[in-house]
């Protein structure tokens, strides 16, 4: 006899909400800092679902209690609002299939489970851990398939109580159909899978907990998915996952098989998948540094898919408009930090002017800005950002850009004063202090008239004589536009720093 559905299940079978034209999901596990690869997977379903103006579903998968936390859940909210996804169903916006969290839909699954094995699509099984792991290695010894052999899919009620009296606590396993199972992968095209390849597997834990290959199903059933893209990496769970639909389709519960595309691997160092594990996967790291969203997720595009052979850059409103999920790559796409780097630095070039000057905000003050609170100088730092946003890469490097202008003292950097300050560099700076003394200091230009003429005083060329003047006024040898740092530090301060550096030469 059939057990009664729970009343939360029995809401999302007579919803009747008629599906969206395209509904896929995004459904992360809270464990952890979100990695690139999880941020590649929501960019391609958000852009797919706002190009179709379909619905995303933002689900989070909690079922794992000893590894979820609540701390990984509120860092995944965090992440999807500094990225710009929106989702219309899910955390905090609510929806027709609430509850969105899987920890809060325990009961669902357990009815859907006794509802499969009541209908005969699963079955309990008794085998201990060690049993199956000899059962496979002998397998693996005769060169059969390892995969779980079937051993307890027509136990005779009387094993079934030997089994029950040895105070053994089952699992519920799926029972697979025996026949090949063939789907249209929108990445991959038309792919096979034979019943010797995909055997019976687990849906819930001896404690009754639910497995991955159950709840996740479900709630597309439930849910109404209609397209599924997620990483390569499931591939091979996607034949078990249509076996179990057709059974939620027999059983009422869902209403169509939904379509799968498989991203390709995001790779890593030495040709590797880029795993959680790698320092380069966090996301964290990208928004310490100063990554702008809009840069990172540019990049991430073309992560296997991209807007046109010869246009690398590109809005997301433009990915929108754009993409469609068949013109993704199935190779597997290499993660370039250097060319992650240089496509950001080209969205900093994009901002507006008064945007930049905000968006640094957190590179100017504690933690990160080594200068005092009340040495920051407002309208330097206006005067001097249009100079600095064509040479960020990220925007955490503005601090070192232009510390030089709120510390009392340039910043002591032995290295570059060493590589700039040679011999005849004393002699130098006494002849550029003159000429920049007497030059015009409204105008970038004459700054820069003056320390040739100082150079060409001492028969160099101007990029030698410069070297030293922007060590003694900068403390590095390499930074913002040298004349145009001159001028908004301003003539006092610029000079009494040559003077400084001049008295540490001849010391």
């Amino acid at each position: 006899m059939a057990s009664a559905s729970s009343p939360k299940l029995s809401a999302s079978l007579e919803q009747g909400v008629p599906p969206s034209p395209v509904r896929v999901r995004f459904c992360p596990s809270p464990t952890g800092n979100p990695h690139v690869g999880l941020v590649r997977t929501a960019l391609f379903n958000w852009a797919f679902a706002r190009h179709h103006q379909g619905t995303l579903v933002f689900r989070i998968e909690d079922t794992d209690a000893a590894r979820d936390s609540e701390e990984s859940y509120n860092q995944l909210l965090d992440a999807m609002r500094w990225l710009g996804f929106d989702w219309d169903e899910g955390p905090e916006v609510g929806g027709p299939h609430a509850p969105y969290r899987q920890s809060q839909r325990m009961d669902i699954y357990k009815d859907v489970a006794q509802k499969l094995l009541d209908a005969g699509h699963a079955y309990h099984c008794y085998c201990s851990q060690e049993e199956l792991d000899s059962r496979r290695e002998a397998a693996r010894a005769a060169g059969r398939p390892s995969g779980y052999d079937g051993h307890c899919r027509d136990l005779s009620a009387e094993r079934v109580e030997e089994y029950k009296a040895q105070g053994r606590a089952p699992i519920v396993r799926f029972r697979m159909p025996d026949e090949t199972i063939t789907f249209t992968d929108l990445v991959r095209g038309e792919l096979t899978f034979t019943p010797e390849n995909v055997p019976d597997y687990g849906i819930v834990r001896a404690n009754g907990a639910p497995l991955y290959t159950l709840v996740n199903p479900v709630d597309d059933a439930l849910m109404e998915i209609t397209h599924i893209l997620r990483g390569e990496d499931l591939l091979s769970s996607t034949p078990r996952q249509v076996a179990l639909y057709k059974a939620l389709m027999e059983l009422g519960i869902a209403r169509t098989i939904p379509e799968f595309g498989h991203l390709p691997y995001v790779m890593g160092e030495g040709n590797k998948k880029l795993s959680k594990r790698d320092p380069q996967s966090s996301l964290n790291l990208y928004r310490e540094r100063g990554f702008l969203p809009e840069g990172l997720l540019n990049y991430l595009s073309l992560l296997g898919w991209s807007l046109s052979a010869d246009q690398d850059i590109f809005s997301v409103e433009e990915m929108v408009a754009a993409f469609d999920i068949k013109d993704v790559n199935p190779n597997p796409a290499r993660f370039d930090l250097k060319k992650c780097e240089a496509i950001n630095a080209d969205h900093i070039r994009l901002l507006d002017v008064k945007d930049f000057t905000e968006r640094c905000r957190p590179w100017l003050q504690p933690p990160f800005a080594p200068w005092a609170p009340e040495d920051f100088d407002e309208a330097r730092w206006q005067e001097i950002a249009p100079h600095a946003q064509t040479r960020l890469k990220v925007l955490s490097e503005i601090t070192d850009n232009v510390d030089f202008l709120f510390l009392p003292e340039p910043a002591e950097d032995e290295a570059s004063w060493t590589k700039a300050m040679k011999e005849g560099s004393d002699a130098l700076l006494r002849t550029a202090r003159e000429k920049l003394q007497a030059a015009d200091w409204t105008s970038a230009e004459a700054l820069k008239e003056a320390v040739l003429a100082a150079g060409e005083a001492h028969g160099l060329k101007l990029g030698k004589a410069q070297a030293p003047v922007r060590v003694a006024v900068t403390g590095r040898t390499v930074g913002l536009p040298l004349f145009e740092s001159l001028q908004v530090l301003g003539k006092e301060k610029a000079l009494a720093r040559i003077d400084a550096a001049l008295a540490k030469l001849t010391a």
